[in-house]
């Protein structure tokens, strides 16, 4: 499949209404990251996703797993390519939220970008062999069924559990679905936690189609959210 050609940059005009904007306790900013400020975005990521049934199904352990999604979500947050966007949520100077945003035409990322996320998750699930080559079925079966028109496309939405049910997820995607709404484009992601259908539908989304890479493992949908007519 040959690789979309990335944004050299976003239009001014077309950029999302996202960058420092505080709407209660809570900053949503997509100010550039320390490397310290990154390995906290991924530890964050890493509690939101531990008990996913897709990383519990790649790696049962406890221990294992928490190490692994540590390693993966670092490798997801600093590799979204040139057309990424990562958005942090903070309360109180902490980091409670992340997301990781590719606007039009950024995906599939190029080729060092790719390379440098397939090797954080080879790292990630490298002390459970089996689960080598069960994860690269999943990743092959995501970049398949990936729309070939652009769209923004959310690959990472995550809050930290102490901070969930508190309109973080809202609030790291409402930027960028407003900037849908005004311009006309779609929206995409994927999730593999059925309990997720139900929260994406709030905004919009749709399930476009349900992946199942590995018999035995956990099924993955696939989302779609068209822009919302009549949107100011």
């Amino acid at each position: 499949m040959a690789a979309w050609r990335t944004p050299r940059a976003i239009d001014a005009a077309k950029r999302p209404n996202y960058a420092t904007a505080v709407r209660g306790t809570v900053t949503i900013s997509d100010a550039p990251l320390s490397r310290r400020e990154y390995e906290e975005a991924a530890v964050v990521a890493a509690r939101a996703f531990h008990t996913d049934p897709f990383f519990v199904h790649l790696s049962p352990g406890a221990v294992l797993r928490a190490r692994g999604l540590a390693i993966f979500m670092l490798t997801t947050c600093r590799h979204l390519g040139p057309g990424g966007r990562l958005l942090t949520a903070r309360r109180d100077g902490a980091i409670v939220g992340v997301a990781g945003w590719v606007a039009p035409g950024g995906y599939l990322y190029p080729a060092r970008d790719q390379a440098l996320q397939t090797l954080g998750a080879l790292r990630a699930l490298a002390p459970r062999p089996p689960s080598l080559v069960e994860g690269l079925k999943y990743l092959t079966a995501v970049e398949k069924a990936h729309p070939k028109e652009p769209l923004w496309y959310l690959q990472l939405l995550a809050c930290d559990p102490e901070h969930q049910r508190d309109g973080v997820g809202s609030q790291l995607q409402a930027g960028v679905l407003e900037t849908c709404d005004q311009l006309g484009i779609g929206a995409y992601l994927e999730t593999q936690n059925e309990d997720n259908l139900s929260y994406y539908a709030r905004f919009g989304y749709e399930v476009r189609d349900v992946l199942r890479p590995v018999r035995t493992g956990p099924p993955l949908w696939t989302l779609r959210r068209d822009p919302r007519t009549g949107a100011s």
